[in-house]
């Protein structure tokens, strides 16, 4: 589609959206996933915003144009990936998780200041001078690369391994991962917050599983335990951090490099990455009952294999999907779904039936029964390009989906993921690309809504605002810089810009969108999270 006309600001910024009678938008009122009663909320308490992954929100957000100096805005600094600003179980109050730290927030009465922070086990905390060496301007890749590896190391995509997919838990505990560790700090005393948080258990779980060299993330089941996912499988683990309860091995030529949804009902849901290039990968329903974990059809549980590909250039890592998958379709929804991209070149998007298979199902797949529907993205770009290819998870609201796309065709690279993402944009043409689509209920069927070719988006997560209904995406301009982007869902109008101008303080770098219930932006930078306010 064309470039759509920009809404200006004024002194009446409206929220825009269309209306029902109370006053909500449509998709407002979608069915959402039945909240996970051992999370510290139903919002924000885990990567991905909720336990089946969606990347949707309820808050408002202004339509408008603000162009923001991040150096005037409250924050804090870590990095060089600051995945989310995760909800804690006290109000007003967020747990800040960091590929370096954990750092507890005061985000009450508008504000977003730092009470307390404690490091990775084994790791170094960065100091605010090597962060903001990362934001930084760089006349080229070599001089970028020079600058961070005296702090990151000569390889420094290895520094985005821990704090990737994270969460607080319904007693104020907060949880991620380093190395083959997963980790759990509390705060040093509940009642007095500003005394600062400490690292109160840890895990290893490599003592406990063979083959584990990297832990990809954790989530909570709807019973309270934690799934630890790692390379080549999952571990159960009580939320104590006591024991690993159960295990699941992934088969011999997967691997696992993004995290995993849970649904009410048991049900684990994992993408996994063929081992080799342009090799099928997997899509999992693993099964949580009575004590274990069940790859029996009797429990419910199911496997489909899905297309994988290359090697990717650059920003997206391994030969399958980059995608946790996103479970679609809740309560008394018809159809319910688990969505991923697949890893080809040019992307698929694919939906699985994540129950049982309805009896008005056609077999998309030859011989893969499981695959609902899958439909090629172009995300408006031309047919001779050669990689439209995502890092990020499919974004649902609704039966509505987004998609990004995170290569450059042509896969210009520096041959390291951190390096590429702070090039990409400033120093290396960033990839652009975004399409969203809709699933057709009574035709089982995927079906493009718009397209937007002109749209930056290289690395960060999108999230959809339902009662706005737009959808975010983080992306560089030679003319502007950095910016938030907000799309209108229904049309791909541009409705909302958040410029920050020439600097990688507004590089999202792998982390997600979040704003806040008053509808300021909560923005997670390669060096650190800060609060950005749109009214005095």
């Amino acid at each position: 589609m064309a470039v759509l006309p920009l809404v200006a600001c004024s002194d009446d910024e409206t929220i825009n959206g269309c209306e029902d009678g109370d006053g909500h938008s449509p998709l407002y009122h979608a069915n959402v996933p039945k909240r996970n009663p051992f999370l510290a909320s139903d919002l924000y308490s885990i990567t991905h915003f909720n336990s089946a992954q969606t990347d949707a929100f309820p808050y408002a957000v202004a339509d408008g144009t603000f162009k923001v100096d991040p150096s005037s805005c409250e924050g804090g600094w870590s990095g060089p990936v600051n995945l989310m600003t995760l909800s804690a179980a006290v109000d007003g109050f967020m747990w800040g998780m960091s590929s370096d730290r954990v750092s507890y927030y005061k985000t009450k009465d508008g504000g977003f200041t730092k009470m307390g922070e404690a490091g990775l086990p084994g790791s170094t905390l960065k100091t605010q001078e090597q962060l903001q060496i990362l934001s930084d301007k760089y006349s080229n890749v070599t001089d970028l690369y020079n600058a961070i590896v005296p702090f990151l190391g000569k390889n420094p995509m290895y520094a985005i391994s821990s704090g990737n997919y994270v969460l607080c838990d319904k007693d104020n505990y907060a949880y991620t991962n380093v190395g083959t560790i997963i980790a759990r700090y509390k705060l040093s005393d509940s009642a007095h917050p500003e005394n600062g948080i400490e690292l109160d258990k840890q895990l290893d779980i490599k003592t406990h599983v063979d083959g584990a060299n990297v832990l990809v993330g954790v989530v909570m089941t709807y019973d309270g335990h934690l799934v630890v996912a790692y390379n080549r499988g999952l571990v159960i683990v009580d939320r104590n951090l006591s024991q690993v309860v159960a295990t699941y091995a992934l088969p011999a030529d997967q691997i696992l490099t993004n995290s995993i949804a849970v649904d009410e009902d048991g049900g684990i849901y994992v993408a996994s990455n063929n081992r080799e290039e342009n090799s099928q990968g997997l899509m999992q329903k693993i099964v949580w009952k009575n004590g274990r974990l069940s790859a029996d059809a009797a429990d419910g549980a199911w496997q489909a294999a899905y297309e994988g590909g290359p090697n990717p250039p650059s920003i997206k890592m391994g030969y399958g999907t980059g995608s946790t998958p996103t479970l679609m379709g809740f309560g008394d929804d018809e159809d319910k779904l688990v969505v991923i991209t697949d890893g080809g070149k040019r992307m698929k998007i694919v939906a699985f039936w994540r129950d049982a298979i309805p009896a008005d199902a056609k077999e998309v797949v030859a011989g893969n029964p499981r695959i609902a529907d899958t439909k090629e993205v172009t995300c408006g770009l031309p047919s001779s390009t050669e990689w439209i290819q995502s890092e990020q998870s499919v974004v649902c609201a609704g039966y509505g989906a987004f998609v990004v796309n995170n290569i450059l065709s042509g896969g210009s690279t520096t041959g390291d993921k951190v390096v590429d993402v702070l090039a990409i944009g400033p120093l290396i043409e960033t990839p652009k690309g975004v399409e969203r689509l809709q699933w057709n209920v009574k035709e089982n069927r995927w079906e493009t809504v718009w397209t937007r070719a002109d749209v930056s988006s290289p690395s960060m997560i999108p999230a959809v605002s339902t009662w706005s209904e737009m959808v975010f995406v983080n992306g560089y301009s030679k003319a502007d810089g950095w910016e938030v982007t907000g799309l209108d869902w229904n049309t791909g109008a541009t409705r909302h810009r958040v410029i920050f101008g020439d600097t990688s303080r507004g590089n999202g770098t792998y982390a997600i969108i979040q704003y806040l219930d008053n509808g300021d932006l909560l923005f997670n930078s390669v060096s650190g999270p800060y609060r950005v306010k749109f009214k005095p």
